[in-house]
């Protein structure tokens, strides 16, 4: 296996995870110690109630496991707000977000090759998804869909959950208002040099995504990283404007042209209804802008770490150089006798 000289910062998302995060742990830290020099396990609990918090401080005792950083939240947010916490936090060269059910960490060597080798940030997609339900998929087919015409990327494909980030991105991400939403499309939209690699593993558990909170999480990815949505808008604004001066002529038309003329029921119907429709359509996107900047002002701060503990026994520590000096003889002039400091 090949070896990297870095510092590497792994950050796991965990959620109900009490009866198997501790081989999780120790799997992932045989396989990264021998991989790096130094290293950390950063692990965000996205607010479990079941006995994760109470396992994780055993993991942190002394005769536990080494380069634990422990992050509980008081309260379940999003995969990209809790993958943030980590990463924020994160002390590596190189910083690695992976969903320990989902991702094959057995990966992370050829990703770590490429992110040494040059790579801003490397994502690694599997071919293999976790089964969800049928309106999860197509909800999830119209996102990525409607992301792609308008900022030219798929996310699940082009910038997966799994990836490496430099810390020179992740200083960069922190200089954004928004780092936790930022940070899910920025390393594959910001013009850094980026290498995806695909390989093909079976999830270890299928977790069933709710859609209510991804359609929702998907809203505020469309409307708070492009402004296409906003130029949708106006188009369509421009487009009624021109469509109700056309119409406008039409009727000047048939209205000199025409002497048997009956009742405009059936036209005015019509334009009535392509008009509310158009506006429904405009209200819709801008009460999606309009949520999004109150989330801003009034929600307060995406999340909020109620506990952090941090291991009793750290390998970077053990590994510092110490020089122990021997103190020298001095001796005192004319007394003959040697004193000792």
């Amino acid at each position: 296996m090949a070896f990297f000289p870095v510092f590497l910062s792994v950050v796991f998302v965990v959620r109900n995870q009490a009866e198997h995060i501790e081989k999780i742990l120790s799997d992932a830290a045989a396989d990264i110690s021998s991989l790096v020099s130094d290293y950390e396990l950063i692990i965000v609990d996205n607010a479990s109630d079941d006995d994760s918090i109470s396992t994780l401080k055993v993991l942190t005792e002394e005769d536990g496991q080494p380069n634990l950083q422990v992050f509980a939240l008081t309260k379940e947010v999003d995969a990209d707000t809790a993958s943030w916490v980590g990463l924020e936090n994160a002390l590596g060269d190189f910083v690695a977000v992976i969903d320990p059910l989902v991702d094959d960490i057995a990966f992370l060597p050829d990703m770590l090759d490429k992110a040494v080798s040059g790579a801003d940030v490397v994502f690694a997609n599997n071919s293999q998804k976790p089964k969800q339900s049928l309106a999860y998929t197509g909800a999830y087919a119209i996102f990525h869909g409607a992301y792609k015409w308008f900022n030219g990327i798929h996310l699940a494909t082009e910038a997966p959950q799994y990836r490496i980030l430099s810390k020179r991105i992740v200083n960069f991400i922190l200089q954004h208002p928004q780092p936790a939403i930022t940070y899910r499309h920025l390393p594959a939209t910001g013009g850094f040099a980026r290498i995806n690699l695909n390989y093909s593993a079976i999830p270890k558990i299928s977790h069933t995504k709710r859609l209510g909170e991804s359609i929702d999480r998907g809203m505020r990815l469309l409307v708070s990283t492009t402004r296409a949505p906003m130029r949708l808008v106006t188009s369509l604004s421009l487009f009624g404007a021109i469509a109700n001066l056309v119409y406008s002529v039409y009727v000047l038309a048939i209205g000199l042209l025409k002497t048997d003329i009956a009742p405009g029921w059936v036209s005015l119907s019509l334009q009535q209804s392509g008009m509310f429709f158009l506006i429904s359509l405009v209200l819709l996107v801008l009460g999606e802008y309009i949520l999004h900047m109150a989330s801003l002002s009034n929600e307060g701060p995406l999340y909020h770490v109620a506990q952090e503990f941090t291991s009793a026994r750290m390998t970077r520590h053990e590994k510092l150089n110490i020089e122990t000096v021997a103190s020298r003889p001095t001796y005192m002039p004319d007394s003959g006798a040697e004193r000792v400091s």
